[in-house]
């Protein structure tokens, strides 16, 4: 599926031909894909069209099918999974630093390489992650970007005894569980009226579970935000209390509105999360593999992606919505 502009329905594109993995590559046949709201900021042209045609999908769960030259350590049949984060350099300041999210060549999957919204893949080798046996395709799928930006998020939060989430969807209701794991209090903060969703934070483990226009019933130690919605910066500040900490976790989001110092006042930090390293990914889905997340999916056919990212836009489910090719690819 490939997106020629912004704001164009996906594209079915057929090519006889397999991908062929360079130096350094891998070729996988996909198994799965998620749908990340930063898809649907490509497809709205809330990020920059690279201007080739994209092929989205950065939540993507494969096997093995091809190695290309100088690849070490996977072999065809292996299960793994590829992240939003495709390519670095290596070289700049960043990436010598362990800052390798923050590269200034970085290249992303599903953006300016082609990702999983497609039955073969091809993906730089470096950045692949053998996934936790105990997940089926479709519950891994997720953790490759919600898992791991919650993941990033979550610990950019530090240690937050009571920790609000805003926006419960596909990266809030696993880092929920993994707080709820550690013994965290979690307030759930919701579109407003979304029952549905409230219902599932509480299933799993929240404490509290509410619109974003409630008030948070005690002080809050730390709020991630997950919904791509400046106006709910100021509501967190409002809701953290002194010395705490508010990290805004998605790579788009609308214009913070002006807000009074007072609520920054008192040593609050706020905080961006961008993109992820590899040591999150390994991190992360050390703790998936101990910890037995319950992942909330939502089935759909490749050919339905564009169906997908409208129920996405509208909040039409909880949870994580997974794209599925055709077995015969």
């Amino acid at each position: 599926m490939q997106l020629d502009a912004p704001g164009r329905p996906l594209q079915q594109v057929w090519r006889e031909a397999l991908p062929v993995p360079g130096p350094g590559q891998v070729r996988l046949r996909v198994r799965a894909c998620g749908v990340c709201r930063t898809d649907l900021h490509i497809v709205d042209g809330e990020l920059a069209h690279p201007g080739p045609p994209v092929v989205p999908g950065h939540e993507v769960v494969g096997t093995v099918s091809a190695l290309g030259e100088g690849v070490d350590g996977l072999a065809p049949g292996e299960r793994v999974g590829v992240p939003w984060l495709g390519w670095t350099c290596g070289r700049c300041a960043h990436c010598r630093a362990g800052r390798e999210n923050l590269c200034e060549r970085a290249r992303f999957t599903g953006w300016q390489i082609a990702g999983g919204y497609a039955e073969h893949v091809v993906a730089d080798a470096r950045y692949v992650f053998r996934l936790p046996a105990r997940y089926t395709d479709d519950a891994a799928a997720p953790l490759l970007c919600a898992g791991l930006i919650g993941w990033r998020a979550y610990a950019m939060a530090g240690d937050a005894p009571r920790l609000g989430v805003y926006g419960f969807g596909a990266a809030a209701h696993l880092i929920a569980q993994v707080a709820v794991a550690q013994r965290r209090e979690v307030y759930a903060f919701t579109r407003p009226g979304d029952v549905a969703a409230q219902r599932l934070a509480r299933e799993l483990g929240a404490t509290w579970a509410g619109g974003s226009d409630e008030a948070a019933p005690v002080a809050l130690d730390a709020a991630l935000i997950f919904a791509p919605v400046g106006a709910l910066v100021p509501v967190a500040l409002r809701a953290v209390r002194a010395g705490g900490t508010v990290v805004c976790a998605g790579i788009h989001m609308s214009d913070i509105p002006s807000f009074p110092y007072a609520l920054l006042w008192g040593e609050r930090r706020l905080l961006s999360v961008a993109n992820l390293t590899r040591a999150d990914g390994e991190a992360f889905l050390r703790v998936a593999a101990e910890v037995p997340l319950r992942v909330h999916t939502v089935p759909y056919a490749l050919a339905d992606a564009d169906r997908a990212l409208a129920d996405l836009r509208a909040g039409r489910f909880a949870g994580a919505a997974v794209l599925h090719p055709p077995a015969s690819a």
